[in-house]
């Protein structure tokens, strides 16, 4: 399904139930001691989502590789690697690409159930307000403002590997396109310069399927980018709006 909203040369993979936990070659040591204290559902999430990015990036060529959580969760890729993972329940994906492909990938997956109130007032400005309110009168089949949410998940993945600080919710106006599947990300702050252009806005793709809302940005890469020695990149984002 996440496959759906990526360009050629990204390669994603994407399961709706968990590995169990005797899965051969699930977990390499350091991951599983990473999650050893967390209560079984997350280390199951954890643990299917890199199997996910493993998929993924044997697609590409690349061996499997320890996927250790850094800061806020990001995740240090192999070198020349950009790459994303989502979760939420009843679906985990990952994205992978080269960074001559893809500069920076973020994909979010959530259910296309209401967000919380209180989340909804510290993530939406009062433009996006209004213009989820009115789609949400005239589609309520889908959570507009869910996707809204997830959209800007999806921002701060694609943002933070490349500038490595936050990004507040604040700090990108999303515009949706309800008919084309698309959003527009205009950041009201200095974007990333990427392939020596500063980026001011981020492109994404939508859809809404089996319950679920999933976003996904890709921001071009260089074709002359050469690997470079790893680096964290976003993997997990922020918690989701159950979690706030």
């Amino acid at each position: 399904m996440i496959e759906e909203l990526l360009p050629d040369g990204v390669a994603s993979a994407c399961v709706f139930e968990d590995l169990p936990a005797d899965a051969d070659g699930a977990l390499f040591p350091a991951e599983s001691a990473a999650v050893s204290k967390a209560v079984p559902r997350r280390q199951a999430e954890f643990r299917t989502v890199r199997g996910c990015a493993r998929r993924a990036l044997g697609e590409l060529g690349v061996p499997a590789v320890e996927l250790l959580p850094g800061r806020r969760g990001a995740t240090a890729w192999p070198p020349g690697i950009s790459g994303s993972m989502t979760h939420c329940p009843g679906f985990r994906a990952a994205a992978v690409a080269r960074t001559q492909h893809a500069a920076s990938i973020g994909i979010d997956a959530e259910p296309n159930l209401p967000t919380p109130e209180v989340v909804l007032r510290s993530a939406t400005l009062p433009p996006e307000h209004r213009a989820v309110t009115a789609l949400s009168d005239h589609r309520p089949e889908i959570r507009w403002d869910r996707l809204l949410f997830s959209a800007k998940e999806s921002v701060f993945k694609a943002w933070y590997p490349l500038m490595r600080r936050e990004l507040e919710f604040y700090q990108a106006e999303i515009e949706i396109d309800p008919n084309a599947g698309t959003f527009t990300a205009q950041l009201l702050v200095p974007g990333p310069v990427v392939a020596g252009r500063r980026l001011d806005t981020f492109s994404g793709r939508w859809l809404v399927r089996r319950g679920l809302i999933v976003t996904a940005i890709t921001l071009p890469g260089s074709p002359e980018e050469e690997a470079h020695e790893p680096t964290e990149r976003q993997a997990d984002g922020l918690a989701s709006p159950e979690e706030r």
